[in-house]
């Protein structure tokens, strides 16, 4: 395991951010001690831009002066870098492969839809919640395969498919309570339901996930900016 202090490691995010949330989560599974910097909205320090010229986006991991970027990057590296800690990757190479590929999903297909949800109105709002629950619903598939009747994507640990669907469940919620819709709910989706109790109960995750509430009068600040990005990679 590498042995690092705090200032060893710095992690470039702000508290909003979902990606943000996946680097903390995974440093917390591998307790690792780390220097929370938190980006201003709407700017970019200095810190950033030079430590993520090419997108110049959170998050950013800053391991012993070495910068990693992309939030599914960044929680591979901490796997394997502190690997006598608990693993957050499969060992098994189809299993590994598989969680990557969900992971993929998430990012490029579940998650733009939901962020869709509130911008939308009448029919076309309908269709876009569909589609986010029919997205949940595969996912829910996923979790039953994946799972083997245990708690996490992962098993009985919380893993690299946990991690990166488990950092959208405050902005979930906040999407359901801002477009006054059900994404997630016992009949369609049980399993994914009992999941995000234990998911957002770890030690681990407790007091990254925002609170509801929280995130509405965030997104209600950044209607006004128009827009301004999460800083999403």
């Amino acid at each position: 395991m590498a042995n690092s202090s705090s200032t060893d490691v710095k992690v470039l995010g702000a508290w909003p951010s979902p990606f943000v949330i996946r680097v903390r989560i995974a440093l917390n599974i591998k307790s690792v001690k780390y220097e929370f910097l938190e980006e201003t909205l709407g700017s970019k320090s200095q810190l950033l831009l030079q430590s993520n010229p090419v997108y110049k986006k959170i998050p950013v991991l800053i391991h012993g002066g070495k910068s990693i970027s992309e939030s599914l990057i960044i929680v591979q590296y901490i796997d394997e870098v502190w690997n006598s800690g608990p693993s957050i990757l499969h060992s098994d190479p189809y299993d590994r492969a598989i969680e990557r590929f969900w992971a993929a999903y998430v990012d490029d297909k579940l998650f733009p839809s939901m962020k869709l949800i509130n911008t939308a109105q009448g029919e076309e709002k309908a269709a876009i919640v569909e589609q986010a629950i029919e997205g949940l619903v595969l996912l829910e598939e996923a979790f039953q395969k994946s799972s083997k009747g245990k708690a996490f994507f992962g098993g009985d640990r919380i893993g690299f498919l946990d991690i990166a669907f488990g950092s959208m469940l405050g902005w979930l919620r906040a999407i359901e309570k801002m477009g006054g819709v059900k994404l997630l709910d016992e009949a369609k989706t049980p399993g994914l339901v009992q999941w995000a109790e234990c998911f957002c109960a770890d030690g681990a995750v407790k007091g990254i996930i925002p609170d509801t509430e929280k995130l509405v009068e965030f997104a209600k600040i950044l209607v006004k900016m128009k827009g301004a990005p999460l800083g999403k990679n």
